[in-house]
């Protein structure tokens, strides 16, 4: 068997399933054989299955496989999940010491559940920063997560233990959270397809410390294995109270429709973007790309205002309000980063809470608007490459402030709108850059339509890390 199967696409490898040329047990098999390989490495697992369990669950969907009575889309693939999420049988830590590590969760978060009705086999927890709240990944609890492309770069955060496993061919599919771009930002540093899809597509329990700014996404290597993962994650559950009603509907249906005619906004910096030239140009390069494709694009400085400072609110309320009852003794154990971020936020009033949470209901109320005269916006992923690995911030940015270099990704959390992170190649040190694909509320289906165009002209999937 050869470690190929490790980063095949998750829809052919379920395709293989079905035409029995390779079985749910060569894909464990591979899966653990890549983490005796890498994870040493790349520190990107904070619980891991027993590999004879796993083997045993690969057995069983091999039988169902052959029977041609799988138990879901899924059966047999292995994937991860990142430790935000409850997963039966495993303590969720959520990169803090503060975490009980005895107290095994008895309950799968609503992500998690679906995935295992559909046949997924959970292979293991990844690696986050401490609640999630900076866009790299690293923790007093786990210590520093590396990339694959280069072991001295961050693979970005928060989801980057799921992004790093899987751009190493560890499983086939990653499920990850969002809040201010955490499967974006691991995607577009990892070279990998990110989904955040709208807001109440994926239901979501518990909430993070971010409260709803919190999104569920499945990270991939192909657009249409992320359509297959939100057709299997958006189905319902009762549990969130913000959960979407279900339709039913299949995400992959009209994705290989092409871009013709579509109205594209291509922002290059929403107008308050520092970009890094060679990012800025491979993004650039993409946009023209659409518009080869047959897509009406035109250029747009700045299509809203700048939501850093309601974001701020949000976010830095949501992780202070999670550690409101720590101790002085608890304080010593977590990330010393966190520590301005409780300061700042107790000293945000009730007043100026309000007034972000009114600022963010026009915001949202101006972005969708926007869209209302193009089908979707692009802009950078990231305005950065991957930079080193245990810094909060690339050189020539502000060393405490993560969002200085990631000015993309947290307006649509504030909005709630769909997003997805797309490779659209690589700098000359060889390092992944995304494009990123916004939409309308509740219109996956443009976005991923857009991304797949993109990525089928300009694929990249033949292109593996060193650490292969």
């Amino acid at each position: 068997m050869s470690e190929t199967t490790a980063f095949m696409a998750l829809t052919d490898l379920v395709a293989s399933f079905r035409a029995k040329d390779l079985s749910p047990v060569d894909a464990v098999t591979t899966a653990y054989r890549r983490i005796d390989a890498c994870e040493t490495d790349l520190n990107a697992f904070c619980h891991l299955l027993d590999e004879g369990e796993a083997q045993d669950a690969a057995r069983a969907a091999e039988r169902r496989w052959s029977q041609g009575a799988p138990a879901g889309p899924l059966d047999g693939v292995p994937i991860t999940v990142k430790d935000a999420l409850l997963a039966t049988g495993w303590a969720t830590l959520r990169g803090s010491r503060l975490s009980d590590p005895d107290t095994p969760d008895t309950e799968d978060s609503p992500a998690v559940a679906r995935a295992r009705e559909a046949g997924a086999i959970v292979i293991g927890k990844t690696t986050m920063p401490e609640f999630g709240w900076k866009g790299v990944t690293d923790c007093p609890l786990s210590g520093i997560t590396r990339s694959p492309w280069d072991l001295s770069v961050t693979p970005g955060g928060s989801s980057g233990g799921s992004a790093a496993a899987l751009a190493a061919g560890i499983g086939n599919a990653a499920i990850g959270t969002d809040a201010g771009g955490s499967v974006r930002i691991p995607g577009s540093f990892s070279g990998l397809v990110a989904l955040k899809a709208s807001y109440g597509r994926i239901a979501n329990y518990p909430l993070s410390a971010a409260g709803t700014l919190s999104h569920i996404g499945p990270m991939t290597r192909t657009v249409a294995d992320a359509a297959l993962m939100l057709n299997v994650m958006a189905r319902p559950d009762a549990r969130d109270p913000a959960n979407l009603p279900y339709d039913g509907r299949d995400f992959r249906a009209g994705i290989e429709d092409g871009i013709d005619g579509l109205r594209v906004a291509f922002s290059p910096t929403l107008g308050y973007g520092r970009v890094d030239p060679e990012v800025a140009a491979l993004v650039a390069g993409a946009a023209a790309a659409l518009a080869d494709l047959g897509a009406r694009v035109e250029k747009v400085e700045r299509p809203f205002e700048d939501p850093s400072s309601c974001f701020r609110v949000h976010f830095f309320s949501g992780i202070s309000h999670a550690l409101r009852n720590i101790t002085p003794e608890q304080r010593d154990l977590i990330d010393p980063g966190i520590l301005p971020i409780l300061e700042e936020a107790r000293a945000i009033g009730r007043t100026e809470y309000m007034e972000a949470v009114d600022w963010r209901v026009a915001f949202s109320r101006s972005a969708k608007q926007f869209l209302e005269s193009h089908d979707v916006l692009v802009t950078p992923t990231m305005a950065v490459p991957p930079f080193a690995a245990g810094q909060l911030s690339p050189d020539g940015y502000d060393r405490e402030n993560w969002m200085e270099w990631s000015p993309f990704t947290y307006p649509f959390n504030l909005t709630g709108q769909p997003a997805i992170s797309v490779p659209c190649g690589f700098t000359a040190g060889g390092l992944p850059v995304g494009l990123q694909i916004v939409g309308q509320y509740h219109d996956e289906a443009t976005v991923l339509r857009t991304a797949r165009a993109y990525e089928a002209a300009h694929p990249t999937t033949d292109r593996r890390p060193p650490l292969s």
